[in-house]
């Protein structure tokens, strides 16, 4: 399969979607209604999309990601009149979260109706379901009529996409196009909220935090058990990202996290080096100018490094440490944003061993440990 590819000029250059934009993404639009599959930008990640009521469809996605087909898809509408012909019953509590925080990045998670097919829902009688706020996206849903089924745009297992190209090292040949929106805001999947039992529950920590989500409906969530480790062999995952590996590099991965991080992610990478392995660190800005003190080559987004160039040794500097910075400490929206970019380009730099640093689970950092404690197999150490 060849892999079309549209590029949105104009929306990347201003934001603002051009005559010329909506007309690829019309093309885009005729691809879904014919039963094949795009990936395409949203705030979030770049999500793989397909038809949701078309089985045939939901089945290409999971071959194309090489995904469990138990774990579920989530649908993507533009407005709320779409979500009610989905479900079976809607709730207060989720016209609540849709009129605080739709479009955004949020999912909720309700009791399907007939029309959505098993296939889409991983065999469940649940649907999930999102309104994204990207420009792109909404206007590639309103122009398919359909709801797509969109998981994140990545080989099952990987680093969610972030940019056309992530799309591109995952995807190429494997779907029938993916539209070029530019790197995304957020950069971390959307929070998944389940209501279809008696109380809310968070499945999936993202933007939309535990705060916000108790700030519109009363009280807060209760938090799912998968947040808190692995999910047992035979639970059927509600809502992606639960149950199978994700976000994972090629190289095995270690979270440190503590007021000695700086101190024990060199120590660790000196012990990795020592036996003649590739280190990569991914760390705030903090850590890195700490690193960089003693010898450590930062890395700027993107950046490709040649094999010959080795940290100077002077000041108990580590050869060949990368060290790759994702934003203060301050700034978890900035940390979010370039996690999976970063994970990526560890993989690109052919690193043996990853360390990363870890943060503080509240708020948005919730979501960012999340992610990171998945990409590492739940591998923590307290420094």
């Amino acid at each position: 399969m060849k892999t079309r590819y549209f590029e949105l000029t104009d929306y990347k250059r201003s934001g603002v979607l051009s005559a010329g934009d909506i007309e690829k993404l019309k093309e885009a639009a005729e691809i879904l209604r014919q039963g094949g599959l795009c990936a395409f930008p949203t705030e979030t990640v770049y999500g793989l999309g397909g038809n949701g009521l078309d089985p045939e469809a939901s089945g290409k996605i999971y071959a194309a990601k090489g995904r469990p087909s138990d774990n579920p898809l989530i649908l993507h509408i533009s407005c709320l009149d779409e979500l009610k012909p989905l479900v079976s019953e809607l709730p207060e509590a989720a016209l609540q979260l849709a009129q605080a925080y739709w479009p955004g990045p949020m999912t909720l998670v309700l009791n399907k109706s007939e029309l959505v097919p098993k296939t889409t829902t991983g065999g469940l009688e649940t649907v999930a379901v999102r309104m994204p706020s990207h420009p792109a996206a909404a206007k590639l849903i309103e122009l398919t009529g359909l709801p797509i089924a969109a998981p994140s745009a990545n080989r099952s297992g990987r680093p969610s996409t972030t940019t056309a190209e992530h799309c591109r090292e995952d995807l190429d040949g494997l779907v029938d196009a993916v539209i070029d929106g530019g790197s995304c805001e957020i950069g971390l999947e959307s929070s998944i909220i389940d209501l279809s039992g008696a109380e809310p529950v968070l499945l999936r920590p993202g933007a939309i935090t535990a705060e916000m989500l108790e700030a519109a409906l009363g009280k807060r969530p209760a938090m799912d058990a998968a947040l808190l480790g692995p999910l047992a062999e035979g639970v059927r995952p509600k809502a992606p990202g639960m149950k199978y590996r994700h976000y994972a590099p090629k190289a095995p991965m270690l979270v440190v996290r503590g007021e000695q991080a700086a101190g024990k992610l060199l120590e660790l990478a000196q012990a990795h080096a020592a036996q003649g392995e590739k280190v990569c660190i991914i760390c705030s800005r903090e850590c890195a100018e700490a690193l960089q003190e003693r010898g450590a080559i930062l890395l700027e987004r993107g950046a490709k490094l040649p094999e010959s160039e080795a940290a100077p040794q002077e000041r108990g500097g580590v050869e060949g440490l990368r060290v790759r910075c994702i934003g203060s400490r301050t700034e978890e929206q900035s940390l979010a944003r370039e996690l999976f970019a970063a994970i990526r380009e560890a993989d690109s730099l052919q690193a043996d061993y990853i360390l990363a640093e870890g943060f503080p689970e509240d708020s948005l950092g919730l979501a960012i440990m999340n992610r990171m404690k998945k990409a590492a197999g739940w591998q923590v150490l307290e420094a």
